[in-house]
């Protein structure tokens, strides 16, 4: 029997605030356990929650990035539950009417095109954090993250492959970087994915039994978890079982998904509209300042580059991946003299070569958008060529100085100087006069000899377009 994978994904994006859902309190990653947790999130009897108006603002922007409708009216709801690190016993959640309603994404998967549904985002407070490995025999409990805004945003179960949903979710993670309403690390929490995962039969339109993968911190943990899953399911239907609605955890160790619990339904929960709160009213001149503080989002952006900087489809894709990498390009663009392409190719070649191999991100590189601008100066105004600004690159990257410093340190100005030039090119024809004459006799392939030799002898510091002429000129006049 073939089968086809239902995939619908839940992504709890982690609102850029300094501030919490319902309290003034600071929001930093990393700070001291239980030292940004106030009354409000102890959830202390007799204190009131008041809405951060940034939160609203943001959800907002995140619908009309979608093409969502936003909600003139939702309300707060409590949803309870109990558990250590929940002060209250419940979250004030989004439950009948949440900020954002439906809207979609369209992505590409070889070429062809496809609208992925968003059923809704909703607004909702964090819990606390459980650390199980600190003591031996007991549970410690962090209530920094209690309160902490989250748009939980749900997709339609519209994914039919693993591959789909990473390039939904990337996708994603591009709109929310790109509205700055997330820092979108997934490492420290601030895009956690749960994906609902089922199977059925090809041509069956009834859903099947789903699992609930939960909090999974990277995009290639994302993809493995959900193809195990989908390979035992499809293991346990094929050998006469059942597939038990569940929550489960994926182990990256054993590349493997766990039972964890039972899957509660929303009834479970006993949601009802939080007494405290009162109705959140969206009216037109919010909506207004949203959309006219709406940013450049990435497929505009993408756009653009190819419009603007006349640069290909792919690299125009490479270089919107990030905001901070399409900043990073159009920086060096505006400061350098260099043909766009030029800048493109350094940039996705070097420059995102070594962000890999250090495990860096654009921020924190140690060759600065003014820094790479200086070093491709060099080669346009023929102070270096491309093979020795390589080098100088790399220097730069290790040592954080300007290009001007190390050419000048390490002697690497490129040599243009004609009479030098054809001095090293005579002794090397003298050197392989049998080569020379074979060149003459048709063998044209030589000619790439000559000119690496010269490149050796000028210890890479011969201008290549000036060796290639001089060459020759004395190659086809002798």
């Amino acid at each position: 029997m073939q089968w086809e994978s239902v995939i619908g994904l839940e992504v709890h994006t982690q609102l850029k605030t300094k501030s919490k859902l319902f309290s003034g309190s600071p929001t930093e990653y990393g700070a001291m356990p239980n030292t940004q947790a106030s009354i409000i999130d102890l959830g202390m009897p007799g204190v009131l929650p008041v809405l951060n108006q940034k939160v609203v603002e943001m959800a907002i922007q995140f619908g009309l990035a979608v093409s969502a409708k936003i909600n003139n009216r939702s309300i707060f709801a409590r949803k309870n539950y109990f558990y250590p690190d929940l002060p209250k016993g419940y979250q004030i959640s989004q439950h009948d009417i949440p900020i954002v309603g439906t809207g979609y994404l369209e992505i590409e998967n070889n070429g062809a095109i496809k609208k992925i549904g968003i059923t809704r985002a909703h607004l909702e407070e964090d819990a606390g954090k459980s650390i199980h490995d600190l003591y031996d025999n007991c549970s410690a409990i962090d209530l920094n993250r209690a309160g902490t805004p989250l748009l939980e945003i749900v997709s339609e179960p519209d994914m039919r492959s693993s591959q789909e949903a990473i390039i939904y979710l990337k996708k994603l993670h591009r709109i929310v970087t790109y509205l700055d309403i997330c820092d979108g690390n997934l490492q420290e929490g601030s895009f956690r994915v749960d994906a609902n995962v089922s199977i059925r039969p090809v041509g069956d339109t009834e859903l099947g039994t789903r699992t609930e993968l939960k909090n999974i911190n990277s995009f290639k943990f994302i993809e493995q978890a959900i193809k195990y899953e989908i390979q035992r399911q499809i293991k346990i239907l094929e050998s006469n079982g059942k597939v038990i609605q569940e929550t489960r955890l994926y182990d990256p160790v054993k590349n493997e998904t766990k039972a964890m619990r039972s899957k509660e339904e929303a009834h479970d929960y006993r949601y009802f509209p939080d007494p405290d709160l009162l109705p959140l009213e969206i009216d037109k001149k919010l909506l207004q300042k949203c959309q006219k503080n709406m940013p450049e989002l990435p497929h505009d952006k993408l756009e653009r580059f190819i419009k603007e900087y006349k640069l290909s489809k792919y690299d125009a894709s490479v270089l919107t991946t990030e905001k901070t990498l399409a900043d990073y390009f159009e920086n060096v663009s505006n400061l350098t003299s260099a043909k766009s392409k030029t800048v493109a190719n350094w940039i996705i070649t070097e420059f995102l070569s070594y962000l890999n191999k250090d495990s860096v991100d654009v921020t924190n590189a140690p060759i600065k958008a003014e820094m790479l601008a200086k070093l491709i100066n060099k080669i346009e105004d023929k102070t270096i060529n491309g093979k020795i600004a390589k080098t100088v690159f790399e220097k730069m990257w290790n040592s954080g100085k300007e290009a001007d410093a190390i050419i000048k340190e390490e002697n690497l100005i490129q040599l243009n100087d004609d009479k030098k030039l054809l001095e090293i090119i005579n002794n090397i024809l003298v050197e392989h006069n049998d080569k020379v004459q074979d060149y003459k006799n048709g063998k044209i392939k030589l000619f790439s000899f000559f000119v690496g030799q010269v490149m050796k002898e000028s210890k890479g510091k011969a201008n290549p377009s000036q060796v290639n002429k001089l060459l020759q000129g004395i190659l086809e006049n002798s």
